[in-house]
């Protein structure tokens, strides 16, 4: 198995990790704030979940047409729930564009 290149501090890996089972979140807004293509996302998921977790989300993963960019669709305008409260970690959203 491949290890993935860098150490994430606990806020930021429980963030990847909230993110990446996030229905609306594709992995193309994972590698904008935290530089990890979608491979590293399955890297990371296998090692911090159980693995019956891990089995879960990969499945979910597969049959969410929402976590990547082109398959969704061109209606969904927002990477979360406009009812889900701010998310006070997220540094990108935070930056001005």
């Amino acid at each position: 198995m491949k290890k993935v290149k860098r150490q994430f501090p606990d806020r930021d890996l429980d963030r990847i990790i909230e993110m990446a089972w996030e229905d609306r979140t594709p992995f193309e807004a994972i590698a904008y704030q935290f530089e990890l293509q979608e491979a590293d996302v399955k890297i990371l998921m296998k090692k911090e979940l159980k693995p019956g977790s891990y089995k879960l989300w990969r499945k979910r993963v597969e049959n969410c047409q929402t976590k990547h960019m082109r398959k969704r669709s061109d209606a969904i305008k927002r990477f979360r729930c406009s009812e889900q409260r701010a998310i006070s970690n997220n540094k990108k959203s935070k930056q001005k564009q």
